[in-house]
């Protein structure tokens, strides 16, 4: 009896071992699957963390334009520099335009006809063109200085000039030059004045050319340059008279300056900085039946 009562405590003992034996193995599993599943919480909280963080970072952003709107193009130079430049003009030929808040231009010209004792012919160009700041292309005045770098490079390389001259001018705007060079023609020599001003995001050219016709004497070049420059500084006042009522990259009001009171009204395109030169032709000639023959 007491040998079978120890079998069959040591077979209870054998029972106990095995049945927890076979409870290890998934205690183990659910140990690791815990652990894994800890891993993985924490690969993904700290994606999101990383992915918070870089949208919290700001934006790159480029400076606002410092001018919203330009001029009425006609009416940037005042009565008394157009009777001293063009004294023989009507009102101003506006250019077209599409949008007149980026573009503007106006021209005109002058035929002094003395008769036999020859004629002056006289022609003036005014134009601007409003750059906008682009995320992607960058500052506006940044668009403005590469336009404006262009622009005097097509002055200096235009097709038939002479004695092409390029000088810095200052006073007008933040920067200026004036390129000067003869131009030949049937009429006859043609005294070209091209000044390329900028003005924070604005640029503007103005092209002066004056010839002496059927026999008059040719005009002198430094005088055709100092009335362009005039001419250039007036408009470039009256640029940043336009926008005098806004904030850097607000909405502008305002108007021309004061004494600018004769021509017409506003004129095209994008502010892109593969802009076409606005003036067009950098000089132009009277027309044949305008001249009179002695």
């Amino acid at each position: 009896m007491q040998r079978r009562a120890q079998r069959d405590q040591r077979a209870k003992r054998l029972t106990r071992v095995l049945v927890g034996a076979a409870a290890l193995p998934v205690m183990l599993v659910a140990a690791g699957c815990s652990s894994d599943s800890g891993s993985d919480d924490g690969k993904d909280k700290a994606a999101q963390k990383t992915a918070a963080s870089k949208s919290a970072s700001p934006t790159p952003t480029v400076a606002p334009a410092a001018y919203a709107k330009l001029p009425e193009p006609c009416r940037t130079l005042s009565k008394k520099t157009l009777e001293d430049l063009v004294p023989k003009a009507d009102s101003g030929k506006e250019g077209a335009s599409s949008d007149t808040a980026t573009r503007g231009s106006c021209s005109w010209d002058s035929l002094d006809d003395n008769g036999v004792k020859g004629s002056q012919f006289r022609w003036l160009s005014v134009s601007m063109l409003r750059f906008e700041s682009d995320q992607t292309r960058g500052a506006a005045d940044k668009l403005a200085r590469d336009y404006y770098m262009k622009q005097l490079q097509d002055a200096q390389t235009a097709e038939g000039a002479q004695g092409v001259k390029t000088t810095p001018t200052s006073g007008t705007g933040d920067e200026a030059a004036v390129v000067s060079y003869d131009l030949k023609k049937k009429e006859g020599t043609f005294k070209q004045q091209t000044v390329v001003a900028r003005v924070e995001n604005v640029v503007v050219t103005v092209d002066y050319n004056g010839a002496g016709l059927a026999g008059d004497k040719t005009p002198d070049a430094g005088d055709l340059a100092k009335s362009a420059q005039k001419a250039a500084k007036e408009a470039v006042s009256a640029v940043t008279a336009a926008n005098s009522g806004a904030g850097k990259g607000g909405s502008a009001s305002g108007s021309p300056s004061a004494d600018a009171s004769s021509g017409a009204s506003a004129s095209d395109s994008s502010s892109s900085s593969q802009a076409e030169s606005p003036s067009g032709s950098r000089s132009k000639s009277p027309s044949s039946s305008a001249v009179k023959k002695s």
